[in-house]
């Protein structure tokens, strides 16, 4: 009896062991408070965060594949990584009915910034030709008819931070962020020198999407993303590093 206890408990603990890794997509356009990269490698932030907390839950150890923005879907069609989170079905088009998506997980602001204060919000519809701050290969759907009829251009940079620092550096009047990567920046920055947002562009509900293979415990994987948006685990997450800092 003891020698078959023994032999179970290697079985558990080998199997443990060799637990196929969540390989998971992390786009290089990101910036902090969502994630850190450090060496090519995610160190910090509320994805790396809720991904380390999904992995741990799922009993599998987590593997971050930093990629171009616009391979992300690619590696995602070819079978390169298993998950990607923080994204809205109409980002990836017609081909978001090949993947399974969990619940909307939480809610992203598109704000346009300024570094001047405005007493009333800005009308997009009504601003003068020019250019304005972009991520490249984002999509901006409310903004897009103004980029079509040239009533305005997009500045592409490569990362959300490098679009708020060219803003700083005025190289345009104004640029596009998400709320958490603006509030991020402000909190370096001197009362006198911060960051306003002038207008909402739009607010998208973002939910993770999984590869529909049947090597993936997808079921698993989905139902305790809900269970962990449920208990207020996702809430707290995003609280860590997006509540201020107490004076």
């Amino acid at each position: 009896m003891r020698l078959i206890l023994c032999a179970l408990l290697l079985a558990v603990m080998t199997g443990h062991a060799h637990s196929a890794a969540l390989r998971v997509a992390v786009a290089d356009s990101w910036a902090m408070p969502m994630i850190e990269v450090t060496d090519g490698q995610p160190t910090s932030g509320i994805l790396y965060d809720l991904i380390l907390s999904l992995a741990h839950h799922l009993g599998q150890p987590a593997q971050f594949q930093v990629l171009a923005r616009a391979r992300v879907q690619s590696a995602m069609e070819h079978g390169e990584v298993d998950i990607r989170c923080f994204v809205a079905p109409a980002w990836v088009g017609h081909s978001a009915r090949n993947y399974l998506w969990s619940e909307p997980l939480l809610e992203q602001r598109d704000v346009l910034v300024s570094t001047r204060k405005h007493l009333n919000p800005v009308n997009v519809q009504t601003l003068p030709q020019q250019s304005i701050g972009t991520v490249l290969s984002y999509t901006y759907p409310s903004l897009q008819p103004l980029f079509d009829a040239a009533k305005l251009h997009r500045d592409d940079a490569r990362s959300q931070e490098q679009v708020l620092q060219m803003l700083i550096a005025r190289r345009f009047d104004y640029a596009v962020s998400n709320q958490w990567a603006l509030d991020w920046v402000n909190k370096s920055r001197q009362q006198t020198d911060q960051l306003h947002s002038v207008a909402l562009i739009q607010e998208q509900r973002l939910s993770c999407m999984v590869r529909n293979d049947p090597h993936l415990a997808t079921g698993r994987i989905l139902d305790t993303l809900v269970n962990m948006r449920d208990s207020g685990e996702i809430e707290r997450i995003i609280a860590r590093y997006t509540t201020p800092s107490a004076p």
